[in-house]
Parts: C-alpha cells; sequence; structure tokens
C-alpha cells in the first residue's frame, strides 16, 4: 500500500452554517464546494488549503454517524482520509496484517472509492478512511 498523501481532515459540527459564517467572516474564505451525501446522512462543506481538504459535516440525521459522535464526544475532530494508490489492494493488505476493518469492501461516493478501515477507539477517537479516486460532484 502506499499512501499518497492526506486527502482530507473532517470536523463534525452542529450547525455547517454558522460554520462558514465564520469562515467567510474571519478568515474570508468560501467554500471550494458544498455537497450532501444521503448514503452518509451528512451535509457537508469544503475548504481547500494547499493540496489538503478541510471539510466540515452536518448530521441530516439524529441516527447519523456524525449526529452520534456529536452526542458521546461533541464537535470536534472526525475524520482523517488518506489517499492510496489503489484501494482494494490496500484493503488486502491490511487483512493480511491481521487489522479488523469497518469496511472490507470499498464503498462508492462522487467517483471516490473509499473505506474505513480502523475504529476511532483505536486511534484516539478518531476514524480513519482510506480512498482512490478523483472527487466528483457529478458522480453519485
Amino acid at each position: 500500500m502506499k499512501i499518497q498523501k492526506i486527502d482530507h481532515i473532517c470536523f463534525a459540527v452542529r450547525d455547517l452554517a454558522e460554520t462558514k459564517r465564520i469562515y467567510k467572516e474571519d478568515l474570508n474564505l468560501d467554500p471550494a464546494l458544498e455537497y450532501t451525501a444521503e448514503s452518509e446522512k451528512i451535509k457537508v462543506v469544503r475548504y481547500y488549503v494547499g493540496e489538503v481538504a478541510i471539510e466540515f459535516m452536518e448530521s441530516t440525521h439524529s441516527d447519523g454517524e456524525v449526529a452520534k459522535f456529536i452526542n458521546k464526544s461533541g464537535e470536534g475532530f472526525f475524520l482523517i482520509s488518506y489517499k492510496v494508490d489503489n484501494l482494494p489492494n490496500a484493503l488486502e493488505e491490511l487483512r493480511g496484517k491481521g487489522v479488523e476493518l469497518i469496511d472490507n469492501r470499498p464503498r462508492k461516493l462522487f467517483g471516490n472509492r473509499y473505506a474505513f478501515i480502523h475504529h476511532p477507539s483505536r486511534l484516539g477517537g478518531v476514524l480513519t478512511e482510506l480512498l482512490d479516486g478523483d472527487f466528483d460532484l457529478g458522480k453519485e
């Protein structure tokens, strides 16, 4: 497995509109994109700082993973995502090392294949994701 870069980091928030307002007023930053991923029960705003994306996520359902995280831990650092050269091969390699994976097969969203690999309890409360592909809002 070759990790190419940190693709994005995510923060769970209760109020996405307020987060956007603060980023605009205080930092003069506009989101590079905004989207809703119903399959993950989230609304997202994405900013780029250099090559790394910073995402803020708000749950669209009370039973979503972001809502559960906020209810348990409060708002904050939720996920780190690493871009890899080949996701299926990376998952196979991790399985071969005995790593307990959350996702045994890649999920798909907006042109990316992605998989959650470590339960947050293993890495300081932070969910770990691997992905490959290029983010494209035109693809669901």
